[in-house]
């Protein structure tokens, strides 16, 4: 498969892709650049950090932002996004999160709730947890997580998958879609550490995983029933953060990439680190749930 340079944007800390079925449209982050791009657009300037976002079944899309002042009352949020306006409308925030903590990777389940996690700032301490929003309320799923990340789940919604990066661990649970509880944690895939780090991931409509390696220029791809290797798709950008499916057959995947922490040399070796980039696969990839509220 070939990997192709679509936008070269040079982002500081490129993630969390979101492909909009709707408009056919890709929305993407640059976190530490406080940007939401809409294809290779600056969609919104935020004055804090997006940590994830999902398309809205009503329109518009759903954004977890951490507020650049740790004595923000409302320094956690979840908050809508209209396209148009480009307004933002808060709906809740997070009470006890540490304000050492930030928002990370997030999704939308297949009933549209928004799962949203947080990391330390300083990717040390096991500060962070996965949270779940309904429009309504917030519960927390999890926690004792360093740097909540990629997350996904099988065709059949049963099974949850979930990345805390310094582990190098792809864990598994049950998922009960009706009320969102999981149980059952397991280890589906451990990731060898020649690979990189595990950062962003989603799945295919054949059950398997495709995680994005930071520090690895590689997306890499398993079998979470077996724990086996399938494949390594090399690409031209040394932090590679993030994946999701899309197109009109659901069968290109986008991927973020991201320049920080790297010196010269390194930028000289993938000078196109922190552009998005496209492959065509030969799979039809899970697609992007909406939220609901």
């Amino acid at each position: 498969m070939l990997v192709e340079l679509l936008y070269d944007l040079k982002a500081t800390l490129g993630e969390g892709p979101v492909w909009d079925a709707r408009t056919q449209a890709l929305y993407w982050i640059d976190i530490l650049g406080k940007r939401l791009y809409a294809n290779a657009d600056v969609l919104l300037e935020a004055d804090g950090f997006i940590g994830c976002l999902a398309p809205r079944m009503t329109g518009g899309l759903i954004l977890a932002l951490s507020g650049a002042s740790r004595a923000d009352a409302e320094r956690f949020s979840f908050r809508t996004l209209d396209i148009d306006s480009v307004i933002l409308t808060l709906l809740a925030s997070l009470k006890n999160e540490p304000s050492t903590n930030r928002f990370n990777d997030g999704k939308c389940d297949p009933r549209g709730r928004f799962l949203a996690g947080t990391m330390d700032l300083g990717e040390k301490d096991p500060s962070g947890s996965l949270y779940s929003f309904d429009g309504k309320s917030i519960t927390r799923l999890f926690g004792d997580v360093t740097i909540s990340n990629g997350m996904t789940w099988s065709p059949d919604h049963k099974t949850f998958y979930h990345i805390d990066t310094p582990t190098r661990v792809i864990k598994a649970f049950d998922y009960d879609l009706e009320t969102c509880r999981i149980d059952n944690m397991r280890v589906a895939v451990l990731i060898p550490e020649s690979f990189g780090w595990p950062d962003g991931m989603t799945s295919d409509m054949q059950g398997n995983l495709w995680v994005a390696m930071w520090g690895g220029a590689q997306i890499t791809k398993w079998d979470p029933h077996t724990g086996q290797l399938l494949e390594r798709i090399p690409v031209p950008a040394k932090n590679v953060s993030s994946c999701v499916f899309g197109g009109r057959d659901r069968n290109e995947l986008y991927v973020t990439s991201a320049r920080i922490g790297l010196d010269e040399e390194t930028l000289k070796r993938y000078p196109l680190t922190g552009g998005v980039f496209r492959l065509e696969t030969k799979v039809e990839g899970m697609p992007v749930f909406e939220f609901t509220g």
